[in-house]
């Protein structure tokens, strides 16, 4: 039985309307791929947000009373709150109370597929919940399962302070470990072409490693349904073999406890040759997902040379293909679920593979 949710945001005087308004759809296609069932969205108009209650004292009373009339089960903020913010407007609702946050780790740890990926999340979930204890010593009680909780489990939920440190502190070792068999897998293939693909998630990265190399990765229209990287190799018809490797999907406000612990995961993008930057073409707000996926990059450090691929143009006219094409000469344009646009990728793989 999926949860019934409220998704909650703040527009302040300052803020782009469009850009809250795109986040707030984001938040919703968060909180489906998360299982919940959106009943109702409450968005919040002030200069500057409440210390206290963050959209308001009388707004979270306005809000309680949805909650009570609709029987909802989560409240999902689009922005990130305090602990103390989040305790009261949890004790007004009769709800549990989440951010963005939560939801994208809570995805992170539904998808978790491989030792390593349920070790990232887990850490990166502790990181978090430790950053937000209140005193020392305070335990953490059980928030009694759901959206956002899933991970670690009841009993590290119960950990203190210095318990939750010594569980980050083991979970780094075994990630250490990780690292070192990456490192060994990296150097016995040092001499082939890595070529890696990054963008924002559901931008078609599976869908296009399964043209191009048969792999079977799950392909599914919901964020974050991929973790794991997975790397295969790709013989092209004119006989240049190179590395393909599928990585996690980025989006914007990417909790950095979560870069943070994939990092591992994502330096197989800073050992790659080359990278294809796909973008998700017809949605409206492709901009602002290239610049979130270049955030990402630069914050891991990372500046490999990339060739920027338009996906999905069979869901394009031609007018807006036209214009794309004029606006961004050096792009490749095409559509992984059809094949459209595959020779031309090739062709330009192997040429900068000769150029290396």
């Amino acid at each position: 039985m999926s949860e019934k949710a409220i998704l909650v945001s703040l527009v302040t005087g300052r803020a782009n309307p469009y850009e809250a308004e795109e986040s707030l759809e984001e938040l919703g296609r968060l909180a489906h791929t998360a299982g919940a069932q959106v009943i109702d969205i409450v968005v919040q108009r002030r200069q500057r947000p409440d210390p206290a209650y963050f959209i308001g004292k009388g707004k979270v009373e306005e809000l309680a009373k949805g909650v009570a009339d609709s029987g909802a089960t989560l409240v999902v903020f689009d922005h990130p709150l305090s602990p103390s913010q989040a305790f009261k407007i949890k004790e007004a609702a009769g709800c549990r109370v989440i951010d963005r946050s939560e939801l994208i780790m809570g995805i992170f740890a539904l998808h978790a597929r491989t030792a390593e990926a349920r070790i990232q999340v887990e850490m990166a979930q502790l990181q978090y919940r430790f950053s937000r204890l209140v005193g020392a010593g305070l335990q953490m009680s059980d928030p009694g399962g759901g959206i956002g909780t899933r991970g670690p489990g009841e009993k590290q939920l119960e950990l203190d302070r210095r318990k939750i440190k010594d569980r980050i502190s083991a979970l780094k070792k075994e990630l250490k470990k990780v690292e070192v068999q990456r490192q060994t897998q990296r150097k016995s293939r040092s001499q082939i072409f890595k070529v890696a693909l990054v963008g924002y998630t559901n931008a078609g990265k599976s869908t296009l490693m399964n043209l191009m190399s048969k792999a079977g990765v799950k392909v599914e229209d919901r964020l974050f349904a991929t973790l794991d990287a997975t790397t295969r190799q790709v013989v092209l018809a004119s006989g240049h073999k190179f590395l393909l490797t599928d990585t996690v999907g980025f989006i914007r406000r990417l909790p950095h406890q979560l870069v943070a612990s994939f990092k591992a995961t994502l330096e197989e993008v800073a050992e790659a040759d080359l990278m294809l930057h796909l973008v998700d073409t017809p949605h409206r707000a492709r901009q602002e997902e290239m610049d979130a996926v270049h955030a990402v990059l630069k914050d891991l450090k990372i500046d490999q040379p990339e060739i920027l691929v338009f996906n999905k143009i069979d869901k394009l006219d031609a007018k807006t293909l036209s214009e794309l094409k004029w606006s961004h000469p050096k792009a490749l344009f095409i559509s992984a679920l059809e094949g459209q646009g595959r020779r031309e990728l090739e062709q330009a793989i192997a040429e900068r593979m000769t150029e290396n």
